[in-house]
């Protein structure tokens, strides 16, 4: 069909690819169960991207694809929520105060240099040269077999102590465990305590276990004591703790340090050419100031904070080397994919490449500033790139595709930060562009754990996969807790009394209606609903349509004669009524039935067909 804008007069251009098999990557079965319907698109006008979003579709590349929602193994409901409904949890505000705290500079050291790892649990640190980055390496390690050598070393002492009678024989004792001493424990400690660097509580330990077995040797008569102290007071943590430090005093000493007893505790001091080394580590101690800015080692300075600055830019789909590089250590760091699977034209083929149809800004009340079209928004902190959304910009909506980060910059919470700036965007445009409404966040999956992070964008509607009629998360969500697959307006005719049915696409817009983890995630997330389907995908012919008849029927072979004849044109499904006859016709209304299901009758009417 020509798309409504005026300065666009094309067509959509698709080939009907019929059912498609592929592995599912979200419930990891090795079966072929995931199961839909594809088309290839040549063309696309946004109109018709927006009606058949509405219809459950969605893209990968060129590549559209709908879930066949009562045989697929994870049934995959569309998701959308009304930007000025939109109400922000608590956890979605926290990331936003956090992101303009990290660019005032005044978010806590603890948080901006030490930071969850987005792939496993542990630390990892800011961005830094590479030059401190290695010095930091080493010095980590170093301070890690420190601790491990106390530890041994007081194990040791402790057998010794055994050996000579000072601790009980007969019953078993823990390992010691020597632990670094944070900043706000130091502050709590005796005079001196600035150049503290290790404690360990294991003589509060060993005097649990002492007592434990005085209690049971006065219970049980049979059994022969175990030796112990001849003295109460001796099994005190301060006085097990002033025996431990009295035979590891001199061991201590070679190794550069001073060792003391403080009421139980074993605490290890250092000299001033320790106390320098440990401080130039990413998180060593370091006076805690509300007001900071780091060095190029990042160590925290304190002087005046250098704010930083955030752009968001929107640029058309395009590759940009600099993006691929961020997309390809995403994938190898976050999603651990193999560098041989992350591969320029495989992204080139999943985010870049795109059959919408750009339309322009027109400068009137329909179309944003912008325009319509696929987008890449970049995220950049102080000229580095650090995150960038791939969107789809649509007549009633903005489509939310995948969003690929920084892996240093985990911390920020990107995946949830980008879709709070995408819904914002949409607010924001409707000055410009009335229709434009909705936040849609690809598909919603309940079946799968890690998909279900998309409902905490309130309040959310799901698309009934059968009627097509937008219903309340809330009043979907007790029947998605029984079964995958339910008819979700099923649920809406009971609870409203009526159903709803948008008899057009703007019908469907007019109803007002939820976070990774990537991430976690992704977010997370980061929302990251959809793969290369066409490059995983077979074509699955094997099982019969059941509105189509056998090949072998003569009819049949006819209009497979004709078609062969039109082989590589582009025609509409209701102009083949004139190259057919009229035996032939039973059998073109049984595909037009077919190509209507998938698409809906609108659509099958302006779509264009290709048959090469």
């Amino acid at each position: 069909m020509a798309s409504s804008s005026s300065n666009t007069p094309k067509e959509s251009v698709v080939v009907d690819c019929g059912r498609r098999r592929t592995s599912c990557g979200y419930c990891r079965s090795s079966r072929h169960n995931s199961i839909s319907h594809g088309m290839w698109a040549h063309s696309l006008t946004v109109d018709d991207y927006q009606d058949l979003l509405d219809r459950g579709w969605r893209r990968s590349g060129c590549f559209l694809y709908k879930p066949e929602m009562e045989r697929t193994c994870c049934p995959s409901y569309t998701i959308r929520l009304k930007a000025s409904d939109f109400v922000p949890s608590k956890e979605q505000l926290r990331v936003s105060r956090r992101m303009q705290r990290f660019l005032d500079g005044t978010l806590d050291v603890k948080k901006v240099d030490v930071m969850e790892d987005p792939t496993k649990s542990g630390i990892f640190t800011r961005p830094m040269s590479e030059e401190s980055l290695a010095a930091g390496s080493e010095n980590k390690d170093e301070v890690e077999k420190s601790l491990h050598y106390l530890s041994n070393q007081i194990d040791n002492v402790i057998h010794i102590l055994i050996e000579k009678g000072e601790f009980p024989s007969g019953i078993q004792l823990p390992n010691a465990s020597v632990k670094r001493v944070s900043q706000g424990k130091r502050k709590l400690l005796v005079n001196g305590s600035e150049d503290l660097l290790y404690s360990s509580n294991i003589a509060f330990q060993i005097a649990a276990s002492i007592k434990r077995a005085q209690s049971c040797d006065k219970v049980v008569d049979d059994s022969k004591p175990a030796r112990v102290c001849e003295k109460e007071n001796d099994s005190s943590p301060k006085i097990i703790a002033e025996k431990l430090v009295a035979s590891l005093d001199p061991t201590v000493k070679n190794s550069d340090l001073s060792i003391r007893a403080c009421n139980g505790h074993i605490n290890f001091y250092a000299s001033s050419k320790q106390v320098s080394l440990n401080r130039s580590v990413q998180n060593a101690p370091v006076p805690k100031i509300s007001r900071m800015k780091h060095d190029s080692g990042g160590n925290c300075l304190i002087g005046q904070v250098k704010r930083q600055k955030l752009e968001i830019r929107l640029n058309r789909s395009s590759f940009d080397p600099e993006e691929f590089a961020l997309y390809r250590r995403y994938q190898l760091k976050v999603h651990n994919d193999k560098p041989q699977n992350v591969t320029e034209n495989s992204y080139r083929r999943f985010l870049v490449d795109t059959p919408l149809i750009q339309v322009s800004p027109t400068g009137d009340s329909t179309v944003p500033p912008c325009g319509f079209g696929s987008f890449h928004q970049q995220y950049l902190i102080d000229g580095q790139l650090v995150a960038v959304g791939v969107i789809d910009i649509l007549p009633k909506c903005l489509s939310s595709k995948y969003l690929f980060w920084d892996p240093d910059f985990a911390f920020l919470s990107l995946g949830k930060y980008s879709a709070f700036q995408e819904i914002g965007w949409v607010k924001e445009n409707q000055v410009y562009c009335p229709s434009l409404q909705y936040y849609y966040l690809g598909y919603y999956i309940h079946s799968c754990s890690k998909m279900r992070y998309k409902a905490a964008y309130r309040p959310s509607e799901l698309l009934c996969p059968l009627r097509y009629q937008w219903v309340p998360f809330d009043i979907a969500r007790p029947l998605l807790d029984r079964k995958p697959y339910v008819v979700l307006s099923d649920s809406s005719i009971l609870q409203n009394g009526e159903s709803s049915l948008p008899q057009t696409t703007e019908d469907v817009m007019r109803r007002g209606f939820d976070d990774v983890g990537q991430e976690d995630a992704n977010d997370v997330p980061m929302l990251d609903d959809e793969e290369m389907v066409e490059s995983e995908s077979e074509c699955s012919d094997d099982e019969p349509d059941l509105e189509t008849t056998s090949d072998d029927d003569p009819e049949i072979a006819d209009v497979s004669k004709v078609l062969l004849g039109i082989k590589g044109s582009h025609v509409k499904y209701k102009d083949l009524r004139v190259v057919f006859g009229p035996e032939q016709q039973s059998y073109l209304e049984s595909q037009l039935r077919r190509y209507r299901k998938v698409v809906g009758p609108l659509l099958s009417e302006r779509i264009v067909y290709s048959l090469g």
